[in-house]
């Protein structure tokens, strides 16, 4: 009876897993296609902006700085896969700031490159400190940098990706964006709240054969985390370390692979894995085997999450308990 139970469980899996190739989106070639990133000219989004040259597509860069912008475009143009045919725009705006300003932008690299097929919302800022040590105004200039940027870029194309019936957006959250996390009361918020976003975002297009990608990179090695690492406060980087460094290539091959699949969730590492499965809750899924992986394992998951809990707990109150010996 066990064994014929197991044989029929067996192939059910086998018949769920043949058919997640055919219910899942249809992944898209990025060569001749036209990639917008916000926050293109350092860190994370520099490094899909590179990605995506590999794989032949045209980029529009957005960022603040023009100086910045300009060093970037000439280190994506060397990673180009046909150098007569790609092209790498470069777009002065602060995407946080005004949204006819950052309509116009996007409007400039359409008319130039075309109708944009991937836009990966990169641009963001970190702030770590403890509650009661961040300015007021800190809380509400995360908001409009890591949430309102990317409401204004995503609004500003998704008009031209229904016309068209088609295209991927992308939104950069954080580990922290699913797990709050000592020190990151104003960041964490700010993150969170793009999974709303997302969510919601998702149901209303994907009719049209859009998907929206959720990305949550852990700690990465770019020049926001050396700024972030300058007011962290010891909890904090101590927790932080549990999960490693990753670097930004890694994190942005990941993402445009899963972009260009449908994913909605995109992760690196195990420990991505096992907090995407946690905290999958409504979020869309990407294939049936997606959906089986976190009906089976969400329980497991739980429990291994409250060793990682309780392992912050002792952290925080430790230096509780040192800082009180040095005082």
């Amino acid at each position: 009876m066990l064994l014929e139970t197991f044989a029929v469980i067996s192939v059910v899996i086998a018949v769920l897993y043949v058919l997640s190739f055919f219910l899942s989106p249809k992944k898209i070639q990025l060569t001749g296609g036209h990639v917008l990133i916000t926050g293109g000219s350092s860190g994370i989004g520099k490094a899909v902006a590179i990605e995506a040259a590999k794989q032949g597509a045209n980029i529009t860069l957005l960022a603040r700085n023009p100086t910045k912008l300009a060093e970037a475009k000439a280190e994506v143009e060397r990673h180009l896969l046909d150098i007569t045919k790609q092209t790498v725009l470069c777009i002065p705006v602060d995407v946080s700031k005004d949204y006819p300003a950052v309509d116009n932008a996007v409007q400039e690299a359409q008319d130039k490159l075309g109708p944009i097929d991937m836009l990966v919302n990169s641009a963001g800022i970190s702030i770590s400190a403890k509650f009661e040590d961040i300015p007021i105004e800190d809380f509400k200039r995360l908001m409009d940098v890591n949430y309102l940027g990317s409401v204004y870029a995503t609004r500003a194309v998704v008009k031209s990706m229904k016309k068209q019936n088609r295209g991927r957006i992308v939104f950069v959250s954080s580990q922290a964006g699913q797990v709050g996390l000592f020190g990151f009361t104003a960041y964490s918020a700010s993150k969170f709240a793009l999974l709303g976003l997302a969510e919601s975002l998702q149901m209303e297009v994907k009719a049209y054969n859009i998907y929206v990608t959720l990305s949550f990179p852990p700690d990465t090695d770019t020049p926001g985390l050396a700024m972030e690492n300058k007011s962290k406060p010891r909890e904090t980087r101590l927790i932080s370390e549990t999960a490693g460094l990753v670097q930004p290539e890694v994190v942005a091959k990941a993402m445009v692979e899963d972009s260009k699949s449908g994913k909605f969730f995109s992760y690196v590492g195990l420990d991505g894995y096992l907090v995407a499965m946690l905290t999958a809750g409504m979020s869309p899924v990407h294939s049936i085997m997606e959906g089986l992986q976190q009906v089976m394992l969400m329980s497991i998951f739980r429990l291994v999450s409250f060793f990682y809990l309780d392992s912050f707990d002792r952290i925080v109150k430790k230096c509780k308990i040192e800082d009180e010996k040095n005082k």
